[in-house]
Formats: C-alpha cells, sequence, structure tokens
C-alpha cells in the first residue's frame, strides 16, 4: 500500500481539513483509502474513520519504534494510505511529523497558509523543503497544498514562484465552513461536527488528488523478526467501556485485546450494567461532560464492588478520573465517581499536562513487570489530590505523570494512570495474563 503525509508549517494550517478533503475525493475516484494519523491522537482519527468508513492507524516512532511504526501501517488496507501529521512539520522531539515521514519513506506534501501571501507562501514552503538539510531527518518534501487560497492571479502567484522540485498541488478556497470548532481537547469528534460530504468535495475541487497519489510510495516493509509469535488466546472476557464518556483508544489496543480475550462493550452513560468478566478497560475521553450521568450510572457503581473483589481494571486518563472519589468540573460542581481510588479530581481551564511519557514499573503492576518501561502520552485538562497513603506503580522518567514525578494509582487490582498506553508497550499483554 503506498502512502504519503500530510504535514502543516504550524498547528491549526488546515491539515485536517485537507486530509479529509483529499480522503474524499479519492473515494469518489474509486479508491480505497486507509487513513492514518502521525502522533498520540484520539480526535482527528474520528473525523477520517467518518469520512473514510474505517478507523485510522496510529503511527508515532516514540510509542511503536521504526519497526512497530512500519508494522501497524502495514496492519492497514487499502489502494493509498493518506497520514495527517501533528503540529508543524518538524515539531515535537519524540515523534514529529517528519520522523513518521522519514521512518516510512513516504513524501510529504505541505498545507501552507496562503491567506495573505504569494510569492512568501512559496518562500515558506521552500524553506520547509530546505529544512531537513539542518536536522538528523531525512524526508522529501514533495509538493504544497495552499490553504485559504483564492484562485485567479492569487494562485498564480504561488504556483509560479514555486521552484521545480516544489510541486503546486491545488488549493482550498477561504471559507468559514470549512472550518471544524475547537474544543478543550483539540477538535471536536468526527460524529458530533462532521463536515458534510458536499463541503468535502468542494475543499477539494481545487486540489490536484491524481498527482497526489502519482507521487506517493510504497514504504519499506517492516524486518520479519524469526522469533516473533502470536500470542496465545487466553478465553479471558474482558469488558470495555465505549460511549461518549470513553471515546480515547487506540484501534490498534481493541484489536489486541480481541486477538487474545473475549471483548464485550458496556455504556456507562447509557444505564448499561457492568458485564460479567474476568477484567475492565476503562479508556480515555470526557467523563467531565457526563459527570451527573456516571455519579448515578449502575456500571460506575458496579465497579467498586469488583474492584474489591479482586477483578483487574485499568484506567486510562478518563478512566482514572472515573475510578476516583470525586470529579470537580470547571462550573464548581463536584460528583461521586467509582470510588475505588483516593483521589479527587479536578478539571481546570487550561491544559495540565501534554507530551509523550516514559514510565518505569516501581514493581510488578497490572500491565508491566518490576523494572519495566512504558512509553506512552498524556493530555489533561484536570489534576488529581490524592490521599497521603496512596500507592503508585510507576516513576515518570518523561512527563508529568499523577503527582511529584509518580503515576500508576493503585489500589485492590485496580490500577488508573493519566498516561495513555499503546498495545505495541506490551501493557495489553500483561492485563491480560495478570487476570
Amino acid at each position: 500500500m503506498k502512502g504519503i503525509v500530510i504535514g502543516g508549517t504550524r498547528s491549526g494550517v488546515g491539515k485536517t481539513v485537507a486530509t479529509l478533503a483529499i480522503i474524499r475525493a479519492l473515494q469518489e475516484q474509486d479508491y480505497t483509502v486507509q487513513p492514518a494519523k502521525a502522533g498520540p491522537d484520539f480526535i482527528d482519527p474520528s473525523h477520517h474513520e467518518r469520512v473514510a468508513g474505517r478507523p485510522s492507524r496510529t503511527l508515532d516512532r516514540w510509542l511503536q519504534g521504526d519497526t512497530g511504526l512500519r508494522r501497524n501501517y502495514y496492519r492497514g488496507d487499502g489502494d493509498v494510505c493518506i497520514v495527517e501529521g501533528v503540529m508543524g512539520l518538524y515539531d515535537g522531539d519524540g515523534s514529529s511529523t517528519a520522523m513518521v515521514a522519514e521512518s516510512l519513506d513516504l513524501p510529504v506534501v505541505l498545507v501552507v497558509d496562503a491567506k495573505a501571501g504569494m510569492e512568501s507562501v512559496a518562500a515558506t514552503a521552500l524553506g520547509f523543503q530546505r529544512y531537513t538539510e539542518h536536522t538528523d531527518t531525512d524526508i522529501d518534501v514533495a509538493g504544497v497544498v495552499a490553504q485559504r487560497a483564492h484562485g485567479g492571479r492569487h494562485e498564480r502567484g504561488i504556483r509560479d514562484a514555486l521552484p521545480d522540485d516544489l510541486m503546486y498541488l491545488g488549493r482550498i478556497p477561504p471559507r468559514d465552513d470549512f472550518e471544524i470548532p475547537d474544543r478543550h481537547l483539540g477538535l471536536h469528534m468526527g460524529d458530533k461536527v462532521p463536515l458534510p460530504p458536499g463541503v468535502l468535495d468542494e475543499a477539494a475541487e481545487h486540489v490536484r488528488t491524481e498527482r497526489i497519489v502519482d507521487i506517493a510510495r510504497t514504504p519499506p516493509h517492516p524486518p520479519h523478526v524469526e522469533h516473533e509469535t502470536r500470542q496465545p488466546e487466553t478465553n479471558k472476557r474482558v469488558a470495555v467501556a465505549r460511549d461518549e464518556a470513553f471515546r480515547f483508544y487506540y484501534p490498534a489496543t481493541i484489536e489486541r485485546l480481541r486477538e487474545r480475550a473475549n471483548v464485550v462493550t458496556f455504556a456507562p452513560t447509557a444505564g448499561d450494567e457492568l458485564p460479567d468478566c474476568d477484567g475492565v478497560y476503562l479508556p480515555g475521553g470526557y467523563p467531565e461532560l457526563h459527570a451527573a450521568t456516571l455519579e448515578n450510572s449502575p456500571a460506575i457503581r458496579q465497579l467498586g464492588t469488583a474492584a474489591a473483589e479482586g477483578c483487574p481494571i485499568v484506567g486510562e486518563c478518563g478512566g482514572l478520573m472515573t475510578l476516583a472519589e470525586t470529579l470537580t468540573t470547571t462550573d464548581g460542581d463536584t460528583h461521586r465517581m467509582a470510588e475505588v481510588l483516593p483521589a479527587d479530581v479536578q478539571m481546570h481551564g487550561r491544559y495540565q499536562a501534554l507530551d509523550h511519557v516514559e514510565l518505569r514499573a516501581r514493581e510488578r503492576t497490572l500491565t508491566a513487570d518490576s523494572g519495566q518501561s512504558l512509553r506512552g502520552h498524556e493530555f489533561h485538562y484536570s489534576s488529581a489530590s490524592v490521599a497521603g497513603d496512596s500507592q503508585f506503580a510507576f516513576d515518570v522518567e518523561r512527563g508529568d505523570g499523577i503527582e511529584d514525578g509518580r503515576d500508576g494509582l493503585y489500589e485492590y487490582e485496580t490500577l488508573g494512570t493519566y498516561c495513555h498506553v499503546h498495545p505495541a508497550s506490551g501493557a495489553f499483554d500483561a492485563f491480560l495474563e495478570a487476570m
């Protein structure tokens, strides 16, 4: 499967709209498109999935390493893979868009804001193309899409100013309805404010999608590892929360759990009870938006009993918040949560942590052996005040964690972290083995 990376000069330049428009246009041309996202993100992929009709792959060098990144790429399926970048092309020391493009040896289409420039747009793009000469990253910036560009003289000025080795690949007009509203963790989810197909068709009208397919390349296959064997099935039953409050999970995580166990989903905000199971996974999401409902949810109330009886439970970020004693929203309303972990969570108006994370296990825990390192990411607007005698499973070697360089609040066989880990870390295999 050949692919291409849609990079940007900065965050907010319009990469997501450009990516969605290209996916939609290629599908209309009878291509099967596999979407992907560079970097740890759950929101942009929800927009990809809504347009492409298939889950978006997460591609992150920090989380997966070069080989794991390529393996995850090749778990996708389609005629062409469209990879949306993260932030600006070179931003991020853990796994930038440029690093992902280098690991896969894919060309980059650079999205540049053309709202107030012509020749300067070309100069900006040329600077991004040449900047790779001053870094340790070797990438091919092959072409440019001009975002918020008019036609006529404006378009000609940009196109004619580009050097021969930097292809003009079209423009997206300046239209208010080509924007996706923001919320505090980024864009709204794809099913909340989707861009209608007609809008995406208009956005892609002046993009040269055939040329984009022409310059796409097939990445090298990951090396075969002789000792790598398929992990055995466990016959375990894992309950996974999936609803409006619990939406942030990597597709690869659910795939991994399904490979080795029977996965049953439940919706706490819909009044579901906790299913009969051997373990529970609470992914991240927006529990703060549904705190009043979760406070009275049968499943959340039953988590306390299940935890006290020794059922293994893992909660990540929003899952951690739900497992706490209380959750206080930015409006000042305090809601009782599952009351499993000795912490009170407070929402804030500004994010409290945003980074790639590395944790080291203090002793054997649900997702790691003693001394084992796990890599993940954190992005949250809450903080947790924990009891003085609380137990922590991890020391934080990179990132913030819950408190004082520690993460993994632990009680019974329940583990709550602010860190989202990828299955490439082995954390979910360890979780299954602990059941």
